[in-house]
């Protein structure tokens, strides 16, 4: 597949908006003149060394390297009950099912993983919350073709947003083989009448064109509301917006944790601990951070296990159930 160029459909310009258009390929043209350390000042640290290729070098000295690579396949499959006030009754039980940083170049084991996972995992819809490549210096032509490759085993009800990872040009090939992605936008689901509402806003950490008040406009003050926003670090605006479920990722939860699942490196400015991974929750809205179903930088994990995310919609505590398992 050729190298893809900045050349972005009116459409989709529109939809983000030209000021945000323009700021998103200004910082990718940035990220990919890295690649050949050019406009970088000469101590940057991009000019000796990789961060990652560092990483990688301590795990094989350390004899590390085949664990950490059986583990990135160690795929889970997590279910988290969610408690959203006002919820419509054709939605009691509704399973929303989450991938987050597939990073799909890394390793295709991992997306034959996936794949095997949601087939034996029972959903109604299925999101994506971000990062489907995986160095943002290198052309991202395979992870588009492995993202085309994995579309068809995805449910019907799909949308997506992008991450920090992601460039702008994958959302038109994506979108026409059949991936919705939300630009700061919001897409509602019909059952027996009634409505569920899914927002998605652009990168919030590195391209910084999120707009979470444009992405609820749209959405009645009454109707629930979910939000995609690819890392946590939305969680006090989207709170008091009154979204009633923020989902994210971005943070892989630490990928190479200290024993406890303790993380290293967060990578997620401005947040607590507890939204580096797992459940939380910021004033009257619950949120959600995936461990990540893929890794990224380097083939390896450690006490800290990717994960497909099933969340269980309920009205009400299920007393049967815990809100977090």
């Amino acid at each position: 597949m050729p190298s893809l160029t900045n050349t972005i459909p009116d459409r989709i310009r529109e939809r983000l908006g030209e000021e945000r258009t323009l700021r998103r390929l200004h910082l990718q043209d940035r990220l990919v003149r890295r690649k050949v350390a050019q406009g970088l000042g000469p101590f940057a640290l991009e000019r000796f060394f990789s961060v990652n290729a560092c990483v990688a070098a301590v795990v094989a000295a350390c004899g590390l390297s085949e664990r950490g690579l059986r583990n990135i396949l160690d795929l889970q499959v997590v279910e988290h009950d969610v408690v959203i006030p006002g919820l419509p009754s054709p939605f009691e039980g509704f399973r929303l099912l989450q991938l987050a940083d597939l990073h799909c170049d890394l390793d295709t084991r991992v997306m034959e993983r996936i794949r095997e996972g949601m087939a034996s995992t029972p959903h109604d819809a299925v999101v994506l919350t971000g990062d489907y490549h995986n160095d943002v210096r290198a052309p991202f032509d395979r992870s588009l073709a492995e993202m085309l490759r994995f579309l068809p085993s995805l449910h019907p009800v799909r949308f997506a947003i992008l991450g920090n990872h992601d460039f702008l040009e994958k959302v038109y090939p994506l979108e026409e083989a059949g991936l919705p992605f939300l630009l700061n936008e919001s897409v509602s689901i019909e059952r027996g009448g009634k409505r569920l509402w899914i927002s998605g806003v652009d990168d919030p950490h590195f391209f910084r064109t999120h707009d979470l008040k444009l992405a609820r406009a749209t959405i009645p003050e009454q109707e629930p509301a979910i939000l995609l926003s690819h890392s946590p670090e939305t969680y006090r605006e989207a709170a008091k917006l009154g979204y009633s479920l923020h989902l994210s990722g971005h943070t892989h939860g630490g990928q190479i944790c200290a024993p406890g699942g303790f993380p290293i490196y967060r990578n997620a400015p401005g947040c607590r601990r507890e939204h580096i991974a797992g459940s939380w929750r910021e004033a009257g809205m619950i949120g959600y951070t995936s461990r990540g179903s893929g890794s990224a930088g380097v083939a390896a994990r450690f006490h800290c296990r990717p994960e497909i995310t099933v969340h269980i919609l309920r009205s009400r505590t299920n007393p049967q159930t815990p809100l977090s398992r």
